[in-house]
């Protein structure tokens, strides 16, 4: 049986991050708050900042660089870049960073994620510190001969192309003379992620992959109905493999050689399959698929699960880490893969190269075949407030329960059944509670979703 670690809930950062509509809920005033909070937990002398697309990151950057300098920490800001360069950036410069991201969500929306200098993205218990100086009002401003200067750093897309490259199996890759499309959604991994593949050797075709962060072609999040395009530019050019990005480039997702969507769970099932060895750790969330399961016990492997929410894997990590256990990969089944070895992020760049590697051997639905087995469906609520999201999710927990399987309540409700589970959670980024069932056949996954769904909503 998988353990179950209990992990509490933040009240301004959510799952990944701090995010809100621009305009609304989110804004420069906010952006300054959180930033002045964190320049005083990290007490650092200096920060790096970066952004995806989005028209408002512009104004959030130069807010979260203000809120910065007053507490007296110089600011790098290297633009337009994806999350995990940022992440590498405040590695390789020992110092934290600050990123203007709402990954997936629509343009309208915006956010923070911070990091630390060891780089990774914060803990829980980090950002509940950074949480606790917003509450309590302790950030320290700087009088006005300390307070951070602001500069800004070319060339670190170029960098970080590099560093892909060097880490991942070039020889591999290039002697597979792939042909791939790539669809970064017009955000950030526009500017790195085909200039990757070119370098690697193969032959590649582009879609949406303009810097534009209006997204004019497709919602940012890379789920199979916004992916109409790459799909038939996979058929229309006999390509081997479709790669899609959300908003930040810190997630992938793929598209096999017929230009049919590869299940987030199936490509992860697939990395995990190729990295777990006896006696190593598999970290995953709560709604992990069986088929993850099922890989993690052929390899004799164990297998430790979330909350969902990339700020509760890392915690994960970092625990299972400090006690000693190896952790070659970790991940969700929505592209949001980690290679702790290479590095405690999600890097939608690497993942995809990785997953390229593995075609050298055989095709991508190939590669993915073992892992077919199971059938996902999902179905969002949207809801007007938080008491209407608690009424939502209550309803859930008890129509749950009267189902007779095994709970799990660590984040939402998740019954399990014995043709698959159900789970229902609140977003932690969007208005939304979410509905997630599994199960072998897509009949049975549907109408769990249904049923579900006509029971919790009055």
């Amino acid at each position: 049986m998988p353990r179950i670690q209990h992990i509490g809930v933040m009240e301004l950062f959510g799952s990944s991050g701090v995010r809100g509509i621009v305009g609304a809920s989110m804004g420069p005033e906010l952006v300054v708050t959180i930033a002045k909070a964190a320049g005083t937990v990290w007490d650092a002398d200096r920060a790096v900042i970066g952004r995806d697309t989005r028209p408002s990151g512009q104004m959030l950057a130069a807010a979260a660089a203000s809120g910065l300098a007053s507490v007296g920490v110089d600011v790098v800001d290297v633009g337009v870049t994806p999350t995990p360069n940022v992440v590498r950036l405040a590695e390789a410069w020992a110092i934290p960073g600050l990123i203007i991201t709402a990954s997936h969500n629509p343009a309208r929306f915006n956010g923070v994620k911070l990091v630390g200098a060891a780089g990774r993205e914060l803990s829980v218990d980090a950002l509940e510190r950074v949480e606790a100086c917003i509450d309590h009002d302790t950030a320290r401003p700087a009088d006005h001969a300390a307070v951070g200067q602001i500069t800004t750093r070319t060339g670190v897309n170029e960098a970080y192309i590099a560093a892909v490259r060097q880490a991942v199996d070039a020889e591999a890759i290039a002697a597979a003379e792939l042909h791939v499309v790539i669809d970064p959604g017009d955000g950030a991994g526009s500017l790195t992620t085909p200039q990757l593949f070119r370098s690697l050797g193969c032959e590649v075709t582009t879609v949406n992959a303009t810097t534009d962060g209006t997204f004019p072609a497709r919602p940012p999040e890379p789920v199979p109905q916004h992916l109409t395009l790459l799909q038939e530019t996979v058929r229309a050019a006999g390509a081997d493999l479709g790669i899609a990005h959300d908003g930040d480039a810190d997630r992938a997702v793929f598209v096999d050689e017929a230009g049919h969507p590869i299940a987030g769970e199936a490509s992860l099932a697939a990395l995990a399959a190729a990295e777990l060895d006896a006696g190593a750790t598999m970290v995953a969330a709560i709604d992990s698929s069986q088929r993850l399961v099922d890989v993690v016990d052929e390899a004799g492997a164990r297998l430790e699960l979330t909350p969902i929410g990339a700020s509760h894997l890392i915690t994960a990590i970092e625990r299972l880490q400090a006690g000693g256990a190896q952790i070659p990969i970790a991940g969700e089944g929505n592209g949001g893969v980690f290679f702790p070895p290479y590095r405690v992020v999600r890097d939608g760049a690497y993942t995809a190269a990785r997953f390229a590697a593995l075609l050298a051997e055989a095709s991508a639905s190939a590669v993915v075949a073992p892992h077919q087995g199971y059938h996902t469906a999902r179905a969002n609520i949207t809801v007007g407030d938080d008491r209407e999201r608690a009424r939502i999710q209550a309803r859930a927990d008890r129509y749950l329960r009267r189902r007779g399987g095994a709970i799990t309540d660590i984040d939402g409700t998740r019954v399990d059944l014995e043709e698959g589970w159900i789970l229902v959670r609140p977003s932690g980024t969007e208005p939304l509670v979410r509905i997630v069932a599994e199960a072998a056949s897509a009949a049975t996954a549907t109408a769990y979703v249904e049923e579900t769904e006509q029971a919790v909503v009055p």
